[in-house]
C-alpha cells in the first residue's frame, strides 16, 4: 500500500517545510454548563431538540489471543434521551468495517462483529456493516436511562492503517462500537472515508478492561493499569471520562513516561527499530504541544496521553488521549494530532459534515507552535471551482481527493488571516471562549462565526466570503 494511507495524509516533513508547501497527497477544565453536551447548534437545529442518545457510559471487557490481531469480549453501553421525543432505537457506529464494508472486498467476516444484543432487537448492519440498529423494548422518555450490551468480537485487518497492523504492532483505532447520533437533522449515518474521518460522536465515559498476553504493551485511551492476572496474561484497566471515543494499539513497544511541567503525565510507545532521534523529538515536541496548547485553549483535562510511534505509520491519527504517528529522524507529525485532544476531542464537531472545524483548527495550532511564518500564506487562493468552500463536507472531498488539502492550507491561513483581522490577542481571546463554551460539547461553523462576530466590532462578513466560510 501507499507508505501514505488515504485516510490521513500528513507527512513527517511538514516539519521542515513552510505552510503554502504542505502537501497532503490523498486526499483547567472548562465550564462544562456553558454548552450541554451534544448541543447541536447548526444551521437548522432547534434549540428543543438536542443531540441524542447523551451522556453514553461504555463497559467493555476484551481478551486478546496471542499476539493482539484478535479481540473478544462483551460490551455494555448505558445512555440517557435528551431529546423531548421518544428515544424508540440507537445505532451502533462499527467503523473498523468501514474499508472492507461487509467483508465483500476481501471475502473474509467483517472486522467487527456484534452478536447476542441484549436491552434490544438488533436489525441487519447497514452502511456498509458500519451501522447497526437496535429497536429498544420500549420508548425512552426525555431524561431516562436505558442500556443496550453485546458480545464484540474485532479481527485486526493485515494493513498498515489506524486500525491494522504493522509488523507485530496492531492498532485499534475506530475498533471499539460507539453510538451513532441523533440531533435536528436525524439519524448521522454518514459512510466511511478513506480521505479524512467520517465520525461523529457525543463525550462519555469508558471503562475498558484489556486481558492480553504479558509480553505486549497496551497503551490505551484514558488513565491506564496493567497487572499480572496468571502466568503470561495481564489485565490492562482504561478508565477515560468525558471523552467521544476509545482506541488502544497492543505489541512489543518500548517505552517511557514523562511529566510535563504542567502536570501531564506522557507515555511514549515506539516500535524497535523506530527512530531514536525521531522518538527523542516526538516526545518533547508532543510533552511541549500539551502544556502550550492548554495555556491557550484551556488545561488539558485528561491527566495522561500516549504517544505511539512506529517507523512505518503514514502520517498521524488522532484518539482521546493516545496518537498514532509515523517517526522518522526528522520527528513526526505528533504536535498537529496533539492539538486535536482539543479540536475534535474536547470541542466536538461532526467530522464528516464540519472536517475543517477539527483539521484546520489542528492545523493552525500546529503552525504557530513551530512558528511557521504565515503572514504571505493567504494572498490569493485559487479556489477549483464556484462549489468549493472550506467549510465542505466529506461528501465534497472524497469525491475531489486533489482539493482535499485546502481542508489543512486554505483552513489554517484563514484562521492566521482571521487573527491578523482580529488582533493577536483578541484571536487568543477567542480560541480560549470558544473551547470554554463548547467543552465536551459540540461545536458547528455557525458556532465559530458568532463567537468570531462576538469579539470584535468589525463587520467579518467579507472576511467569510473571502475565505468561502459558508
Amino acid at each position: 500500500m501507499p507508505s501514505l494511507p488515504l485516510w490521513k495524509s500528513r507527512p513527517v516533513v511538514l516539519l521542515l517545510v513552510v505552510l503554502l508547501a504542505l502537501v497532503v497527497t490523498q486526499g483547567g477544565t472548562g465550564s462544562e454548563a456553558l454548552t450541554a453536551p451534544g448541543t447541536q447548534t447548526g444551521p437548522g437545529a432547534r434549540a428543543a431538540e438536542p443531540a441524542t442518545p447523551d451522556r453514553p457510559r461504555y463497559e467493555v471487557t476484551l481478551r486478546a489471543d496471542a499476539d493482539g490481531s484478535r479481540w473478544t469480549g462483551r460490551q455494555r453501553v448505558s445512555f440517557r434521551n435528551a431529546s423531548a421525543a421518544p428515544l424508540r432505537e440507537v445505532y451502533v457506529r462499527l467503523w473498523g468495517n468501514g474499508v472492507d464494508k461487509c467483508g465483500t472486498a476481501t471475502g473474509a467476516p467483517p472486522a467487527v462483529r456484534v452478536s447476542r444484543v441484549r436491552g434490544g432487537t438488533a436489525g441487519r448492519p447497514t452502511v456498509g456493516c458500519t451501522a447497526l440498529r437496535i429497536a429498544l423494548p420500549k420508548p425512552l422518555a426525555r431524561g431516562e436511562r436505558a442500556s443496550v450490551s453485546f458480545d464484540v468480537a474485532i479481527a485486526v485487518p493485515a494493513r498498515n492503517d489506524r486500525f491494522g497492523r504493522e509488523g507485530a504492532f496492531r492498532f485499534l483505532g475506530n475498533a471499539l462500537p460507539v453510538l451513532a447520533v441523533h440531533d435536528a437533522e436525524g439519524w448521522h449515518l454518514d459512510p466511511y472515508v478513506t480521505t479524512g474521518e467520517s465520525f461523529y460522536t457525543l463525550a462519555g465515559d469508558f471503562r475498558v478492561a484489556l486481558d492480553h498476553p504479558s509480553r505486549l504493551k497496551v497503551p490505551a485511551t484514558g488513565r491506564t493499569s496493567t497487572r499480572s492476572v496468571r502466568p503470561g496474561r495481564s489485565l490492562t484497566v482504561s478508565v477515560a471520562r468525558q471523552v467521544r471515543d476509545f482506541a488502544w494499539a497492543a505489541g512489543p513497544f518500548r517505552t517511557a513516561v514523562d511529566t510535563t511541567p504542567g502536570g501531564v503525565r506522557v507515555r511514549s510507545y515506539w516500535a524497535p527499530g523506530t527512530s531514536a532521534a525521531g522518538v527523542r523529538l516526538t516526545r518533547a515536541d508532543g510533552a511541549a504541544a500539551v502544556d502550550r496548547f492548554g495555556r491557550e485553549f484551556g488545561a488539558y483535562p485528561y491527566g495522561e496521553i500516549d504517544l505511539v510511534m512506529t517507523s512505518g505509520f503514514g502520517g498521524g491519527m488522532e484518539y482521546p488521549g493516545l496518537v498514532l504517528v509515523g517517526t522518522t529522524d526528522e520527528g513526526s507529525a505528533v504536535v498537529h494530532e496533539v492539538a486535536h485532544q482539543w479540536w475534535y476531542g474536547i470541542v466536538g464537531n461532526d467530522e464528516y459534515g464540519a472536517p475543517w472545524l477539527d483539521e484546520s483548527f489542528a492545523q493552525y495550532a500546529n503552525a504557530r507552535f513551530y512558528g511557521w511564518d504565515t503572514r504571505d500564506c493567504w494572498s490569493e487562493v485559487d479556489w477549483p471551482s464556484d462549489r468549493t468552500a472550506l467549510t465542505a463536507s466529506m461528501a465534497y472531498w472524497a469525491a475531489h481527493r486533489g482539493e482535499y488539502h485546502l481542508v489543512y492550507t486554505a483552513g489554517s491561513c484563514a484562521l492566521a488571516d482571521l487573527e491578523r483581522t482580529l488582533g493577536a490577542d483578541t484571536m487568543a481571546r477567542l480560541l480560549k471562549r470558544y473551547a470554554r463554551d463548547h467543552w465536551y460539547g459540540v461545536s458547528t461553523t455557525a458556532a465559530f462565526e458568532r463567537a468570531a462576530r462576538s469579539v470584535t466590532d468589525q463587520d467579518l462578513t467579507p472576511f467569510f466570503e473571502q475565505h468561502r466560510i459558508r
